[in-house]
């Protein structure tokens, strides 16, 4: 029988107060019973002697101080997990969404999880085919990494991000593919989206989505990538599963932490953000990876929307420290009506080089890339020194290079929501990008290459 308490001396935001309690400890499971009946849940936050401060998930308006009763449960959140949670849709607390059944869980998991010992990492190196371009010819992700999309307000990343989770799978692995998808902080238009599109896709028969809304607690927004996480490593080192997980939005989680951490009156850091951002973050971009001697993976991909477009704001900044890499999102390309709106120039995945080459991708795959991504930066350089002396004072192989940067960036980087482009697509259309340049101009790619793969229809020097 669980000892009861009546002794919450504050209530303040989402924060309670409770005295003269034995034995707690942090990160407790505690349920708060109102006189009518009604149950509230919550985790003790901090100890301190016979004082424990507890977040309540549901929110503290309405709890009487003097009737309210508080049961501590023993145990920390914890998940419970089965195969049947694919195909389902739950809150950002893990209970069922869709009105379907509660899981009958194999087992039931702290969703703090474990921290993977560094020796046991392996390194990651198979290529995750996106159908996408612009990351998977440019910026390629791997199985493994964690490559955050840097968004701003108005830009399309909800589109990419489900373009992205019905489109992934690993190639050359008969290893079976899934999709945990966490929206943090959306507004009830985003879900519906979200849900509608992965059930009218099929998507949602390999995919589990954790959905928390703008108005649910801000406390629950901070279980929410903890469950979809905990979720994904049950698929991954339990049932030997390759797991994208995608988590949108960080910054509504981030700024839930702002709430909470406000509410215990802490001292704040960057613009206001707790001095433990970084840790936090680690906390959850960390669950990343793969383990040796096993099958399975889990590979993320964050998307943040960054405040005023700001790349040094301390959300983007410390993600950038701890992440492989990011994708960019531009609003010059979304105002030109460009979809998907990726800034080839600034996006980088430092572990880019490990999934391609002959038996990932294929052997022309880094002279492409390379070549590309040069000419697309001397082809925006023509085009700004243009923009300054007329177009009159470039030389003839600048205004190759100011054609190609147009083209590159009209049927390159752009490409239908619902166009999946394999690689072998997307190297075809990079070679016939490189045909628009004189073939001197190409320096960045082997002769073996040029001669194998460069259409004969090549304008010449």
């Amino acid at each position: 029988m669980l000892k009861e308490y009546k002794s919450i001396v504050d209530v303040a935001g989402p924060l309670m107060l409770v005295e003269n309690v034995e034995g707690i400890k942090y990160g407790e499971l505690t349920e708060i019973e109102m006189p009518g009946g009604e149950v509230r849940r919550g985790q003790v936050l901090e100890v301190d002697r016979d004082k424990a401060l507890v977040q309540v998930f549901e929110g503290s308006t309405g709890i009487n101080i003097g009737s309210a009763k508080v049961r501590f449960l023993g145990k920390s959140i914890e998940l419970p997990v089965s195969m049947d949670m694919l195909g389902r849709v739950f809150s950002g607390l893990g209970q069922p969404r869709d009105k379907g059944p509660k899981i009958i869980p194999e087992e039931r998991l702290n969703i703090e999880g474990f921290p993977i010992n560094p020796y046991a990492r392996d390194y990651p190196s198979e290529f995750i085919q996106t159908g996408v371009s612009a990351i998977d010819g440019m910026n390629t992700m791997v199985r493994g990494q964690k490559l955050p999309i840097f968004s701003s307000a108005g830009l399309p990343h909800s589109r990419l991000a489900a373009q992205i989770a019905r489109q992934s799978k690993v190639l050359g692995t008969e290893s079976s593919f899934a999709v945990v998808f966490a929206a943090m902080g959306i507004t009830f238009e985003e879900a519906d989206y979200f849900i509608s599109d992965f059930r009218k896709t099929g998507a949602i028969e390999r995919s589990i989505l954790f959905i928390n809304l703008a108005d649910d607690p801000a406390i629950e927004r901070i279980a929410t990538p903890r469950m979809a996480l905990t979720a994904a490593e049950y698929l991954a080192y339990e049932k030997d599963m390759h797991v994208l997980v995608i988590l949108t939005d960080l910054t509504n989680y981030a700024e839930a932490l702002r709430e909470i951490s406000a509410a215990r009156k802490e001292v704040p850091g960057r613009r206001g953000y707790p001095g433990y951002l970084y840790t936090d973050l680690s906390s959850i971009y960390e669950r990343a990876g793969r383990i040796e001697g096993r099958e399975g993976s889990i590979t993320q991909l964050p998307i943040l929307t960054m405040p005023e477009n700001d790349k040094t704001h301390p959300i983007p900044d410390l993600t950038g420290y701890i992440t492989e890499g990011q994708i960019i999102l531009s609003q010059e390309l979304h105002r030109k009506g460009l979809y998907p709106p990726i800034d080839v120039l600034p996006s980088l995945s430092r572990l880019k080089d490990k999934g391609i080459g002959e038996g990932k991708t294929r052997e022309d795959h880094a002279d492409t890339m390379n070549q590309l991504y040069a000419a697309y930066a001397r082809g925006k350089e023509a085009k700004e020194l243009a923009a300054i002396l007329g177009e009159a004072a470039l030389s003839e192989a600048d205004k190759k290079f100011s054609r190609f940067a147009d083209e590159f960036e009209n049927r390159y980087v752009t490409q239908g929501e619902e166009e999946d482009r394999n690689i072998e697509d997307s190297l075809k259309l990079a070679w016939e990008m490189l045909a628009l340049l004189p073939r001197t101009e190409l320096k960045r790619v082997s002769d073996e290459n040029l001669e194998k793969y460069l259409p004969q229809q090549q304008e010449e020097a």
